[in-house]
C-alpha cells in the first residue's frame, strides 16, 4: 500500500526536549479504516509523539504524512482543515463556557454553517446524555462527561483522522467502557482513529493494530489481538 493510501504515515520521527531525547526513530502507519493504538507506561513518550505529529513539538528527524501529504512541522491550526483533530490529555475544555459554546469552537475552521448544524445533531446523537445540557457550563460536568465533551468537540471539526491522547485516564470503569464503545462507533462512521493509552486492556480490545512504546521507541507492533495474547505484553501491561 502506497503512502497516499494510508491515513497517517510516521517515518523515522524523533524529537527532543532541549538535549534530552523524547522519542527516537518512531515508525507507524494507520491504514485507511483502522483503529490503531499506541500503548505505553507513563513517561514512555506517548504524548510527545502526539505533539510532534501535530506540530506542537518540533521534530528533529523524520517525517509525518497525512493522507499522502507531508505535514511535518505544520502547526495545529493548519492541520485541522486537512482533517486532523486531537483530543488532548486532560481534555482542556473552556470550563467557563457552555457545552454548546465548546462544541461550536470545535468547528472554528469551518464555514459550512448548514453542515456544521447537521454535524452538531449527529454528534449529539452519539452523546445523548449531553443533548439536554447544552447551556450548562462545561466545568460543572463530571470527569467522564467532560471527556465526552472533549471527544464531541473534536468531532465537530469533521475530522478524517482523530487522535485520542489518554482518553480513559482517571475515569471509572463504567466510563472507560463507554469511551471504548464510542471509539468503535466513531470508527464505524468512517473516521480513522489513533488511540494513545496507558490502559492496555481497553486499547487492545478496540484496536485493529497496536504499537508498544517504551523509552521513546517502538519496541513491538502487531495486530492488537496478537499483542493482547503475548506473554510479555500480558506481564508488562495487563497484569497477568
Amino acid at each position: 500500500m502506497s503512502i497516499e493510501e494510508n491515513a497517517l504515515v510516521v517515518a523515522g520521527l524523533s524529537a527532543s526536549y532541549g538535549v534530552v531525547p523524547a522519542i527516537r526513530n518512531v515508525n507507524l502507519t494507520i491504514r485507511t479504516g483502522q483503529i490503531v493504538t499506541i500503548v505505553g507506561a507513563n513517561g514512555a513518550g506517548k504524548s510527545t509523539l502526539i505533539k510532534t505529529i501535530c506540530g506542537l513539538v518540533r521534530a528533529t528527524a523524520g517525517t509525518v504524512h497525512l493522507f499522502g501529504e507531508d505535514i511535518t512541522g505544520q502547526s495545529p491550526d493548519r492541520l485541522v482543515p486537512k482533517g486532523l483533530s486531537v483530543v488532548p490529555e486532560g481534555r482542556r475544555l473552556f470550563s467557563e463556557m457552555t457545552l454548546l459554546e465548546n462544541l461550536e469552537l470545535g468547528a472554528f475552521a469551518r464555514s459550512d454553517k448548514v453542515a456544521v448544524r447537521r454535524d452538531l445533531d449527529r454528534v449529539l446523537d452519539l452523546f445523548p446524555e449531553l443533548r439536554e445540557r447544552l447551556s450548562t457550563m462545561a466545568g460543572t460536568f463530571s470527569g467522564g462527561q467532560q471527556q465526552m465533551i472533549a471527544v464531541a468537540r473534536a468531532l465537530m471539526s469533521s475530522p478524517r483522522l482523530l487522535l485520542l491522547d489518554e482518553p480513559t485516564i482517571g475515569l471509572a470503569p463504567a466510563v472507560v467502557d463507554r469511551i471504548a464503545e464510542l471509539v468503535t462507533t466513531i470508527a464505524g462512521t468512517g473516521v480513522n482513529v489513533l488511540l494513545v493509552e496507558q490502559n492496555a486492556e481497553t486499547a487492545l480490545s478496540v484496536a485493529d493494530y497496536a504499537y508498544i512504546l517504551e523509552g521513546g521507541s517502538i519496541v513491538a507492533e502487531d495486530k492488537a489481538s496478537v499483542l493482547a495474547e503475548s506473554p510479555e505484553v500480558q506481564r508488562a501491561y495487563l497484569g497477568i
